[in-house]
Parts: structure tokens; C-alpha cells; sequence
């Protein structure tokens, strides 16, 4: 008898120790990794991150499930600013600094679903911003004293966003049905691209002319690391740096919208690109239908591509500077 309720006691607890794993065995989306089941059907959101050198060291930008790097304006040598993803946004500590938003992230972000995080914007921006689908929540976030002007003093915190969501009634869960369960295809494990041509330096320095990007090939962690201003990009919280499994670069037209350098990319179309990945690239198409349609990224046989599990960086690369694009 004391057999049979030993055997009886371990079966049980084998039994919880497998409902306890089960209970966070989601996916996320966005990286393919796993979630905790409770925020499985929670949406992200896009924080707007000020990317002149004065905002550096970023907060909470390692963290973030897909980097959007692109031209802000043409003018200031092109500098750029960063659109950052999260779908474990309640936990955030401090993220930023963020600055205002543009035209091409809401449209961005509209595919996710994401609430877009920022602090205005020129006056531009408000019919995309008046579509029912769009979601966004602007300015009043927290001021961090950190001896810079006070454009550069504002972060945003996971459970201020909390906060932020409920006062302003905006769900945190989809309002829009995802096109499927993950924003890309991920490779069940992890995979090289077998036609692929070594790249282990991605050179975008002639192509954002201010913050002289770059993404350099990490052999020990099969990763992309972001160098700008010429230092690797580190996060000011815990000196992690800012690395990526997947590398998408996006060959992306813009239209001007004024003399002061307020553009559009035209995203809404189709183009080329290249998808890079452990150490190797491949030319793709990619297409996006409406602001709401999902970026869809094609090979060369017209398949589309399935990425590796992790995080990704994309590079809307402006058409007119594609060539000056070094991949080596």
C-alpha cells in the first residue's frame, strides 16, 4: 500500500510540474520564442526611440522583439530614429528616451496591431492616425533628470503603459485578427540559408549618412551586432548589446512631403531586399498590401521566407541610397 501511494503521490507531482511548463509554452509572435500563455493574446506595442547621439545610451532597447531602423527626416544628415517592438511590454523598466512619431511607423505598426508609444508628431501624421484600426498613445510619459535638454529627458515604463492603457479605454489585447499566428514563418529550429552568400558586415554608412549604422556578425552568438556613431550600441541599463537573429533590409522608396524634410517611405507596394541571417544573405521581394496588410518577404523562387527564432532588425534602406548598401 505505501508503494502504491508513493507511486500515486510522484504521478501527481509529475503531473503539475507538466501543467506548470504547459501554462507558459506560447509563442510569441513576433521572435517565435515561447510566452507566457497569460499575454498570448496580449498586442505589442512600438515605442518611438530618439536615435541622435545626444539620446545614447538607449533604456530598455535590448529588450525589444523587432528594431525598425529608419530615415526620421531628410534633413540633419538623414538621422534616424527607432521603432521598438515589444509583446512583454508590462514589465518594461525604464525605456527610451522617446521622441515623436511619423506617417511610416503608423502604417507599421497598424500590421501588428501595436499601439504605437510616442510623443507627437507633425500635423501629418493625424489622418493615419484617425483610422479606426490605429491605436496610439502620445506624450505625459516620465521625465528622468539625466543632465540633457528636455527633449531627450522622456522614458516610458511597463506598468506607467498599464496605467496609460486603462485610463485611455485602448484594449491591450487584439482588436484586429492577426493574418496568422505568428508575424513571420520560423524555422522549427535553428537554420542556415544554404544558397546564401557570406555577409559578415552589414555597412550602412553611406545610406544613414548621421548615425553611420552598421550590423557586425558576433560568431560566438550567431547574432548581429548594432554598432552607430562608430561603438557598439549598449543598453545604459545593463550594458547588453543590441543584437539580432534576423536581419531584413528593405529597398524602400520615399516621397518628400515638405521643405523641411518630412517624408514618407512608401511601404505600401513592393520592392527588393535581403534577408540575413548566421552569417549569410539572400536577395528577397517583399510586398505590403494596406497599412493593416502584413509585410510579406519572398525568395527568389517566390516562396515566402521562413526566419530563424529570435529577434529581428529591419532597415527601411531609402531607394535612392541603396546602392550605397555594403554587405561583405
Amino acid at each position: 500500500m505505501r508503494v502504491k501511494i508513493t507511486f500515486a503521490m510522484a504521478t501527481s507531482l509529475l503531473t503539475a510540474l507538466l501543467m506548470s511548463t504547459t501554462a507558459y509554452a506560447g509563442t510569441n509572435e513576433l521572435t517565435g520564442l515561447e510566452v507566457s500563455d497569460a499575454i498570448a493574446s496580449q498586442r505589442p506595442v512600438a515605442i518611438m526611440v530618439d536615435n541622435e547621439k545626444k539620446a545614447l545610451n538607449h533604456y530598455g532597447t535590448a529588450e525589444a522583439d523587432i528594431v525598425y531602423e529608419m530615415m526620421n527626416s531628410t534633413a540633419n544628415g538623414r538621422v534616424t530614429r527607432l521603432m521598438c517592438l515589444y509583446k512583454d511590454w508590462a514589465n518594461l523598466q525604464q525605456t527610451g528616451s522617446i521622441r515623436s512619431t511619423r506617417t511610416t511607423n503608423v502604417m507599421l505598426a497598424d500590421e501588428y496591431n501595436a499601439v504605437l508609444i510616442h510623443d507627437g508628431g507633425p500635423f501629418y501624421i493625424n489622418t493615419y492616425l484617425a483610422q479606426p484600426y490605429a491605436a496610439h498613445i502620445s506624450g505625459g510619459f516620465t521625465r528622468v533628470k539625466n543632465g540633457k535638454p528636455r527633449e531627450f529627458t522622456e522614458y516610458v515604463f511597463g506598468q506607467e503603459l498599464v496605467n496609460r492603457f486603462a485610463k485611455s479605454g485602448i484594449s491591450s489585447n487584439y482588436t484586429v485578427a492577426p493574418e496568422r499566428g505568428t508575424h513571420f514563418i520560423f524555422n522549427a529550429a535553428d537554420a542556415d540559408l544554404g544558397s546564401g552568400v557570406v555577409v559578415n558586415n552589414i555597412d550602412m554608412s553611406n545610406v544613414f549618412y548621421h548615425n553611420k549604422s552598421k550590423l557586425c556578425f558576433n560568431a560566438t552568438t550567431r547574432t548581429y551586432d548594432y554598432y552607430e556613431y562608430g561603438n557598439l550600441h549598449t543598453d545604459a541599463e545593463d550594458g547588453q548589446a543590441l543584437t539580432f537573429k534576423n536581419v531584413i533590409l528593405q529597398n524602400t522608396s520615399f516621397s518628400l512631403l515638405d521643405k523641411n524634410g518630412y517624408m514618407t517611405y512608401n511601404v505600401i507596394g513592393t520592392g527588393v531586399g535581403y534577408y540575413i541571417t548566421n552569417g549569410q544573405a539572400i536577395p528577397i521581394t517583399w510586398s505590403k498590401a494596406s497599412e493593416t496588410g502584413m509585410t510579406h518577404y519572398f525568395n527568389a523562387s517566390g516562396q515566402e521566407i521562413s526566419v530563424n527564432r529570435g529577434k529581428t532588425y529591419i532597415g527601411l534602406i531609402p531607394s535612392d541610397t541603396w546602392n550605397n548598401l555594403v554587405l561583405n
